[in-house]
């Protein structure tokens, strides 16, 4: 039986997954802003669930949490990185605010989270991450420029931990899925408080197709949980977990977006070294 802390457990990916968790028959410490949102949870878990508050933009608030999951089951586990939420918006349009707000939930959040894990993880020998990312870092869209930066960063600090805790047993896996049938761009998006008109061919165009995508996404949550939850039995999980079919060809475009790229300029770049015995 395994202890999983799940971030923004409420709805979305993080509610499925935390059914998914529970099917499992393992133990759930569920945190959500607002834990009366969590009460279906506690009563399918029972004994199994801890409901916990947890704001991921407080400082000290992860550790704490973190704390009431092991004194509640003795240990944790597996630590999901799920709270987030989109801005849209050109990057001229978005407000300080509303840029520091998104850092502070979708990066800086799971930082404190995972900082507040990794003593933990370090002195059991054991421990996952799992970091959940967005299309939007495998490439950016206009209109995500703040939220995409986020979940960049995101991604580079889920790398640099993978090879810092690796040699303690700790494992690290991105998720980067493509649109699902979840409440985000419904529930979880915010707008950019300036608008400006020379944006309506890049930003409002997306904008508009997110809104024609809404409740039509291809992607099934209930069945993308069971598989971020199937890599905690896999002892060599991806460093990259790509979901639906969507995300997996724009990785394949991505990917050769780069090889051509650089096949273009692989010469200058490394003219760019001092010459050899130099």
């Amino acid at each position: 039986m395994k202890t999983w802390f799940v971030t923004g457990s409420s709805s979305g990916f993080g509610l499925e997954i935390a059914k998914e968790i529970l099917s499992r028959g393992d133990n759930l410490v569920a945190t959500a802003r607002d834990v009366s949102k969590l009460g279906a949870l506690v009563e399918v878990g029972g004994e199994r669930v801890r409901a916990v508050e947890l704001d991921v933009t407080r400082t000290g608030e992860a550790e704490r949490a973190i704390g009431e999951g092991v004194k509640a089951f003795g240990r944790i586990d597996v630590v999901i990185n799920n709270a987030g939420y989109g801005l849209l918006g050109a990057l001229e349009e978005c407000d300080d605010g509303q840029i520091a707000r998104n850092f502070e939930t979708n990066f800086f959040g799971a930082l404190r989270v995972m900082r507040a894990a990794v003593p933990i993880f370090k002195a059991q020998r054991y421990g996952r991450f799992i970091n959940m990312s967005a299309a939007a870092a495998i490439s950016n869209y206009a209109g995500f420029s703040v939220y995409g930066a986020a979940k960049c960063a995101l991604e580079g600090l889920s790398e640099s931990v993978a090879l810092e805790l690796a040699s303690f047993g700790v494992r690290v896996t991105i998720v980067q899925p493509g649109p699902f049938r979840t409440d985000f761009i419904a529930r979880s998006m915010e707008r950019g408080s300036k608008s400006n008109p020379d944006y309506n061919g890049t930003v409002g165009a997306f904008a508009k197709v997110l809104e024609k995508v809404n409740g039509r996404q291809p992607g099934d949550p209930a069945r993308a949980a069971k598989i971020i939850c199937g890599t905690v039995d896999d002892d060599a999980p991806p460093m990259r977990l790509v979901l639906g079919k969507y995300a997996v060809g724009k990785v394949r475009k991505k990917i050769a977006s780069l090889d051509a790229e650089l096949s273009k300029w692989e010469a200058s770049g490394v003219w760019a070294d001092y010459p050899p015995g130099t």
